[in-house]
């Protein structure tokens, strides 16, 4: 069978690239838009990604965008779907993960779907509905102190209630435990009584085989990307997808490299600070200078640096310092205000001659690739679980681009990704 599979849809740019990087393991071609496309689906992959900026957007505006995504994908071919959000599962008692979930629900017809944001190989995973970043509860992580959605509660239940009209349930570790007709049996089960919302544990790898397996079939599923990982090869093995579907492509990009951080989380601050020992480059952001003097001395900056060198420019603080701003300035301003002047480095660069972009932050991502006019990324060779580099055209020049969650990847990330597309 030929055509497009699986529709994805994401709901924040970074988000998108990690479950895209994890459906190319397959080594089957995986396309992913940036926003609802205007035009009707041509050239379309067997997976299909499409990046929202809506993890944070009031609740009626990320259901409209999210509904568009949907008719786009069921236009290109896909009768199954997949809602991407975080892995720590970033939201408030007013949505959107909740919301936009039973919105697709209505539009597809099914009364039923999974939550499983667990993401083993990056230390997310779920036990008894209670969602861990390591060995910590969710709560009692660094998300805690997250500037937009601080989660302060570890329970998946409890986090998904308020935001949704119909009952909550579990399908727990112990179950999953057992197979997939035990799980297939929980959910027909939680049907039976009425439960619409599912969350599905999981610890390890071998469990988001088994929760795959045993939801394949279902219209929605939703979670992080790691659960929709194992849905290739199960695809290929029920005939839906085929040997010779077409694979990923290759290109050569010229080495001239810029990195660019507005994360804060506090992996991005181990990052940053172990790139700059390597003695690169780099230039940090003040949200309180940009204020008063607005980009032009970064940028001023920028244009004086050899970018084989790959410099960093960096919003990147401790919260302390992260939160004195945002008292100051205000929350959603010191926010914009970020990701405008990053989205002009990365402009600027690319005018300059910059082929690689390395991107660290959700929000920093969609302000960069929406800067650079970039519709569509064509996803290529991983750099860390739920990272790929992609590639794409920007104002005529192919580019190599990758966009990093926050908190993903190993202290050395940006030296990992450098040395991994010149191995590609």
């Amino acid at each position: 069978m030929t055509g497009t599979i699986l529709g994805c849809i994401a709901d924040d740019f970074t988000g998108a690239t990690d479950i895209a990087g994890l459906l190319a393991r397959s080594g089957m071609r995986v396309s992913l838009r940036i926003g609802v496309p205007d035009q009707p689906p041509s050239d379309t992959s067997p997976f299909e990604v499409i990046a929202l900026k809506s993890r944070t957007a009031p609740v009626a505006e990320a259901i409209a965008e999210t509904r568009a995504a949907l008719t786009w994908l069921k236009n290109a071919g896909a009768a199954r779907f997949f809602w991407k959000y975080c892995s720590t599962f970033d939201s408030t008692p007013d949505g959107n993960i909740g919301p936009v979930a039973e919105a697709l629900m209505r539009d597809l017809g099914t009364d039923q779907t999974i939550y499983c944001p667990a993401f083993p190989e990056n230390g997310r995973s779920i036990f008894m509905g209670n969602l861990f970043v390591g060995q910590q509860p969710l709560a009692e992580s660094p998300m805690k102190d997250h500037p937009l959605t601080p989660m302060r509660d570890s329970n998946l239940m409890r986090l998904l209630a308020p935001q949704v009209t119909k009952p909550v349930g579990l399908t727990n570790r112990l179950t999953v435990a057992k197979g997939v007709d035990a799980v297939q049996a929980s959910l027909a089960q939680h049907r039976s009584d009425g439960t619409a919302h599912v969350v599905v544990d999981a610890v390890a790898n071998a469990d988001l085989e088994t929760v795959a397996a045993a939801c394949r079939d279902m219209p929605l599923m939703t979670g992080g990307s790691a659960v929709a990982m194992p849905l290739p090869a199960l695809y290929l093995a029920d005939g839906l997808l085929s040997a010779d579907a077409p694979k990923q492509a290759v290109h050569d990009i010229d080495q001239k490299t810029i990195v660019l951080s507005g994360s804060c989380s506090a992996m991005t601050n181990a990052q940053v600070a172990s790139y700059i020992a390597t003695g690169a480059p780099a230039c940090q952001l003040d949200p309180l200078t940009l204020t008063q003097t607005g980009p032009q001395a970064v940028l001023d900056w920028l244009a004086k640096q050899d970018l084989t060198e790959a410099p960093l420019i960096y919003a990147t603080a401790d919260p302390a310092s992260v939160k004195a701003a945002q008292a100051k300035l205000g929350v959603a301003e010191v926010g914009a205000l970020i990701e405008q002047t990053l989205a002009a480095c990365a402009v600027a660069a690319r005018d300059a001659g910059a082929r690689r972009i390395i991107v660290a932050g959700g929000e920093t991502s969609g302000a960069v690739t929406t800067a650079l006019k970039v519709a569509q990324l064509d996803i290529a060779t991983e750099i860390a679980p739920g990272v790929p580099w992609t590639y794409c055209v920007s104002d005529g020049a192919q580019i190599a681009l990758a966009l990093k969650s926050g908190n993903f990847g190993s202290e050395t990330f940006f030296m990992d990704a450098q040395a991994k597309l010149e191995r590609a």
